[in-house]
């Protein structure tokens, strides 16, 4: 059967299109101040990609920060159960999935059936997400897409204490004021969102394998600080920005 998933992030919408357990179709388009016509608009996408119609999809389930505004939807899931089952279904061996997204950071332990043990979620404040990179970034007056490999020509760590993203962006002021080299400072900010998710990681109980998901696996500063602090290796799909769509499109073959 044809099923479709839609991910409706703070940043994007993610949909994909399934045929049984393949990917016909998928497409991204940025959420704006609109979520709904950014879904209708993704979702448009997905199905000319795929060459299908909307009479062609039997259930269409949403997911993420904004689930319930796509008016095309036919039931809704969990940011978690999305991960969940996206991710066991991509890579059986994984058992505890880490999600960094724009203004939320997650941790979720599953068993070898897709079923959540245990999660815990960074929603309070964005020192745990993307959009404090942005901030940092942004203060720093680098590019954000330069702004990962910065990173990696730092010579030395520098601890950063601030916990908000607002006393963070003052503490960096301060570094520049004592000429820190922006390749340290990059490194200081992406060491401080490791150390934040390692601590959920830590309470949720870390358990091989891992993987990393969600729009800030691509930063490759991000990567090498969390990689450090869990001293492990991790998992990044193929398919990073889609394993919610995935996992909302398999729920919807599942509960038809």
């Amino acid at each position: 059967m044809i099923t479709a998933g839609v991910d409706c992030g703070a940043k994007n919408v993610k949909v994909v299109i399934l045929d049984g357990d393949e990917i016909r179709g998928r497409a991204l388009a940025p959420a704006g101040m609109d979520t709904a016509s950014a879904a209708a608009t993704a979702y448009e996408h997905a199905l000319e990609q795929a060459g299908l119609t909307r009479d062609d999809v039997e259930m269409v389930v949403s997911t993420g920060a904004g689930k319930h505004e796509p008016k095309f939807k036919t039931g809704t899931v969990t940011e978690v159960g999305a991960d969940a089952r996206g991710m066991i279904h991509l890579h059986p061996e994984v058992r505890t999935i880490v999600d960094v997204g724009n203004e939320e950071g997650r941790a979720i332990r599953i068993d070898d059936r897709g079923k959540v043990v245990d999660f815990a979620i960074n929603e309070k404040c964005a020192a745990g997400a993307g959009a404090f990179t942005e901030a940092m970034a942004r203060a720093l007056e680098v590019p954000l897409e330069q702004f990962g490999a910065l990173s990696l020509e730092s010579t030395q760590a520098i601890p950063m204490n601030a916990q908000c993203a607002v006393f963070a962006e003052s503490e960096v002021v301060t570094l520049v004021h004592r000429k820190t080299p922006k390749a340290d400072m990059a490194r200081a900010i992406h060491d401080a969102i490791a150390d934040r998710i390692t601590s959920m990681v830590r309470r949720v109980g870390l358990e091989e394998r891992i993987a990393l998901i969600g729009g800030v696996a691509k930063n490759v500063g991000f990567v090498k600080s969390l990689t450090e602090d869990l001293q492990t290796e991790l998992i990044i799909p193929e398919e990073v920005d889609y394993v919610g769509a995935i996992g909302a499109a398999l729920v919807a073959a599942e509960s038809s």
